[in-house]
């Protein structure tokens, strides 16, 4: 048996942002299992997390594969461990995972992550990407999970319908869209798509603005935004680059807690 829970991230409010399943175990699980127990979960991504060395092992799995980085389900893991006492809330929340040392620490309402720059390069389109969005491409950059796309206006990118089974076949991750912000309340606009790994529209996508950071930063010539994901559920979070780290902040709140018999 295990301890689980539901938490929505990159929100003060249940129902929205983005959820995550947070599996808290004693010892290292069998890949399977948790494969399959994040497809029971059936949200973007579930994190399975056990004490090591002085910190947490930590692995995030979305319904079809595991994935290399996620934003919501570390703040969602670390959320849990300040609200059910595994940490304390002063206490620096450390993560060993595929991707190196992540770290979260509590700030008010507000938690911090600490995670890696995420750079891309532009490129031309592969056959078949620009069709399956149906946009006007302002800009197409690739980095190390996602492709980037900048279109013209926050209207076209809350309007456009993709191609989902044509976009399934996009060999990355998925595709981050993004736009500038149309009123003064948030500095950009974003949506990511992810099909190809069970995910048709990612909610909230913390490790998409590893990538989003820096490449605004390099258009407005500063490095700290206010960014909202354009999504049904949406939700805000704050950016800030720091050399090759982006520190990611959001709120989370839990919605559901259980036990996994199977």
């Amino acid at each position: 048996m295990a301890r689980i829970y539901q938490v929505d991230s990159f929100t003060d409010r249940a129902f929205s942002g983005n959820p995550a399943g947070v599996c808290i175990l004693e010892s290292a699980a069998d890949e399977k299992w948790m494969q399959n127990v994040a497809r029971e979960m059936a949200v973007s991504e579930t994190s399975f997390l056990y004490p090591e060395n002085g910190g947490y092992h930590l692995r995030w799995f979305a319904p079809d594969a595991e994935v290399d980085l996620c934003g919501h389900g570390t703040l969602a893991s670390a959320h849990i461990l300040w609200e059910k006492g595994y940490l304390e809330k002063d206490e620096t929340a450390r993560f060993f995972t595929k991707s190196g040392l992540l770290t979260a620490r509590l700030k008010g309402e507000w938690v911090e992550l600490d995670f890696p720059v995420l750079p891309e390069d532009s490129l031309d389109a592969p056959e078949g990407l620009i069709e399956s969005l149906g946009v006007d491409v302002k800009y197409l950059g690739l980095n190390d999970f996602d492709y980037i796309v900048e279109v013209e206006s926050e209207e076209e990118l809350r309007s456009m319908e993709p191609d989902l089974p044509m976009l399934a076949k996009v060999t990355t991750r998925g595709v981050i869209v993004t736009s500038l912000c149309e009123s003064e309340e948030y500095d950009f606009v974003s949506r990511l798509f992810a099909p190809a790994i069970g995910i048709p529209e990612d909610p909230v996508t913390g490790s998409a603005h590893c990538c989003l950071g820096p490449y605004w930063m390099e258009k407005l010539g500063k490095d700290s935004f206010y960014a909202y994901q354009a999504s049904a559920r949406g939700g805000s979070l704050k950016v800030k680059v720091e050399g090759d780290r982006v520190i990611l902040s959001g709120q989370a709140v839990t919605v559901l807690e259980g036990n996994i018999f199977g």
